[in-house]
């Protein structure tokens, strides 16, 4: 095949089509877009394989340039290069993320590795790294503008990490390293992802779903009828379809058989588990650290971090753990009495205490789920969500119509200055669960934002798990999904105020204890009495939600926090713990069952994330060694909301500006912390991360 150019069209035969799709430009307005519509699995691989080397190409025209390396023959090409693969990497994340086949699979297997062939091209190329070692050791840094230099530095240390100072031998090692690793987390995703689309429980009928609303038993019916079993009852293997289960249903038996699936995904001894996966994961991390330099996987990953070392990491986590476990044990007891008073003669139980714990907030606070649930419809939530945006971020959504797209649930919508017009971004939004779809919920960059030769506008996606109502109905989520449809929203709004230069250092291209703040921030504006009288509306009166019953979420706001904080923070533990062996973690049941006894686990909880499904640490390196980067973030978020406190209130615009001035919008131009100082004069404080949680006395 040819060398593909901007603007050309490529003719190969491994589509009906005969023009590959993924490498024709991004026509259209808003800075062009892609032809999801258009797209076939077959041209994923021949598409990577021609971007990849076009892009190399892009980089050995630099390093052969002739000229003595500075900072616009270097730097600048090498952010203006890769531009097709970055597009084509866009649309196969989709895929890989929200339409994984086992066809595509079979695909994503072999372009993982390609990938990963590519990025140990990049980061072992020597010429290229003494190019900006050069500019980076020169008298012309010291002359560049500060955003130039960060670029500079950010480029520099990020080869020195993966390794440009190695040898050749040792080069050689860390590829095969990096290749065991990629086709590793590819496995692990897909087993995990098998799991959770395979297994399920079946219900008999209507009776085994006692205690559950209306709308759950809708969904647990209709998930039936997907797979062909009329009649019946589904309670699919992802978090979207227990939590409300275990929340809700009477029949005990059955709340542990529903537990048990999920907590067992991907450690069942059969053709999906992955805990020898895991095992070889963690012995290649360990080697690769100890050939980078670094005593642990943990400390080559947190060398670019706010938290700067593991030994920091796990300072914060632990301070917050004894008084969170603490607050279990009280947790504990007050369900208890409830199980006791009932008649049940049970031992509170990790599949009882979403039960129990809902019993407990109506007797304390006289708040029901359900009654909150029908006020929050999920497009109603949306538009205040988009209200929110206006008010801090002077941003405004409309939705468009005939944009492509990859599923017909996906809705795309343009984001735009409120006071000038002027275009911001494209925003999708992929609410539903399916086949096919990793769980969760999740913000992607489909093009960072950047303005080196003109003004490129970012898109940017969010993606959840809800599951859809019968049509024509309102989808009704909880409050707890409405507060990540908030902290998912953050991340695009996050992206979406990007203003700088260089896509390298747009958006939510910032170290991963940072990237969370801005999200978890974004939170604490769904319970605002602006948001809530506004757009928690009722789905049949259209009253909005009663002064009362937001007295009663007000009250109850830190209820059943131990349970929260203590489920997060021992897989944040748990994960450093793993990541800090300097021996091979064989074993990691064992592990992990030694480690929680040690820290006095409660037993009537597990781990968020267990090991053989914590995806944000075996899918990929980006959250290993990484999970306490909420809990790290939620210190900066707790203090920053004081900032509006302590101002006329959370729609306080000069802080507001500030907030956009020296954190949405500089993305990773400036040091975090110094970025951070800049909006609110002050270093953090953790007091009001405690008093967020619960967790400390107000008195």
């Amino acid at each position: 095949m040819s060398q593909v150019k901007e603007g050309e069209v490529v003719h190969q035969t491994t589509t009906k089509n005969e023009v590959n799709t993924l490498l024709l430009p991004w026509t259209g307005n808003y800075g062009g877009y892609p032809a999801l519509d258009k797209v076939e699995l077959a041209e994923f691989i021949p598409a990577v394989e021609i971007a990849i080397r076009d892009a190399k190409k892009e980089i050995t025209e630099i390093v052969n340039n002739p000229e003595k390396p500075n900072f616009n023959n270097t730097l600048i090409p090498l952010e203006l290069s890769g531009q097709l693969l970055s597009r084509v990497g866009a649309v196969y994340g989709i895929w890989s993320s929200t339409m994984s086949t086992p066809e595509f699979q079979k695909s994503e297997e072999i372009i993982d590795q390609m990938f990963t062939e590519y990025y140990n091209w990049v980061d072992q190329n020597t010429e290229l790294f003494n190019r900006i070692e050069k500019i980076y050791k020169s008298e012309e840094y010291s002359g560049l503008s500060k955003e130039d230099q960060r670029l500079v530095k950010e480029k520099y240390e990020n080869f020195v990490r993966n390794g440009a100072r190695l040898n050749g031998e040792q080069k050689a090692l860390l590829s095969q390293y990096n290749r065991e690793l990629s086709s590793l987390f590819t496995k692990f995703s897909q087993n995990l992802l098998a799991d959770e689309s395979e297994k399920m429980v079946i219900l008999q009928s209507k009776s085994d779903l006692e205690g559950l609303p209306d709308d759950l038993i809708d969904a647990a019916a209709r998930a039936a009828n997907e797979v062909g079993l009329n009649g019946k009852y589904v309670i699919n293997n992802t978090r979207s379809s227990v939590d409300p289960f275990l929340t809700f249903a009477d029949n005990r038996q059955l709340r542990e058989k529903v537990w048990r699936m999920f907590v067992s995904r991907g450690d069942n001894n059969d053709k999906n588990d992955n805990n020898n996966i895991i095992a070889e994961i963690l012995e290649l991390r360990r080697k690769r650290a100890e050939l980078l330099g670094y005593p642990t996987h943990a400390h080559w990953r947190l060398s670019n971090s706010m938290a700067k070392t593991p030994e920091n990491a796990m300072e914060l986590m632990m301070n917050v753990w004894a008084p969170a476990i603490q607050k279990v044990a009280k947790e504990v007891a007050d369900m208890q009495i409830v199980a006791d008073k009932s008649g049940e003669k049970i031992k509170i139980e990790p599949w009882d205490y979403k039960y129990y714990a809902e019993k407990v907030r109506k007797a304390k606070y006289d708040l029901d789920q359900n009654e909150i649930k029908d006020y929050l419809q999920l497009d109603l939530l949306k538009e205040g969500m988009f209200w929110v945006a206006g008010e801090i971020f002077n941003l405004s959504f409309t939705r468009l119509k005939g944009i492509p797209v990859n599923h017909p649930d996906v809705e795309v919508w343009e984001v735009k200055n409120k006071t000038t017009g002027q275009h911001t971004g494209l925003w999708y939004f992929d609410p539903y669960a399916r086949n096919g779809k990793r769980s969760g919920a999740w913000m992607n960059a489909y093009r960072d934002q950047s303005n080196i030769l003109k003004l490129i506008p970012t898109i940017v996606s969010n993606n959840s798990n809800f599951v859809k109502g019968k049509a024509g109905e309102p989808v009704l989520i909880s409050w707890d999904d409405a507060t990540t449809l908030f902290h998912e929203f953050g991340h695009a709004l996050h992206g979406l105020s990007s203003h700088v230069t260089y896509p390298t250092l747009s958006g939510t291209n910032v170290y991963t204890d940072y990237v969370e703040f801005p999200s978890q921030l974004l939170e604490y504006w769904l319970s605002t009495p602006e948001v809530l009288q506004r757009f928690a509306l009722h789905y049949k009166t259209g009253k909005p939600i009663p002064g009362e019953l937001v007295e009663k979420i007000r009250r109850s706001s830190t209820f059943n926090e131990g349970f929260a904080t203590t489920e997060y923070l021992s897989s944040a533990i748990i994960d450093m713990k793993l990541h800090l062996s300097q021996e091979a973690v064989k074993d990691v049941n064992k592990f992990e069952k030694e480690e929680l006894a040690k820290l006095k686990m409660p037993s009537q909880i597990v781990m968020r994330h267990r090991i053989p499904q914590f995806g944000h640490l075996f899918s990929s390196d980006q959250y290993s060694a990484g999970y306490y980067s909420y809990l790290w973030a939620d210190v900066l978020t707790a203090d920053a909301y004081q900032a509006f406190l302590v101002g006329t209130g959370p729609y306080d615009r000069e802080v507001a500006q500030r907030l956009i001035d020296h954190v949405f919008s500089v993305g990773n131009t400036v040091d975090p912390a110094e970025g951070y100082r800049a909006f609110r004069g002050r270093d953090p404080q953790v007091d009001a991360l405690m008093k967020k949680r619960g967790l400390v006395s107000e008195n």
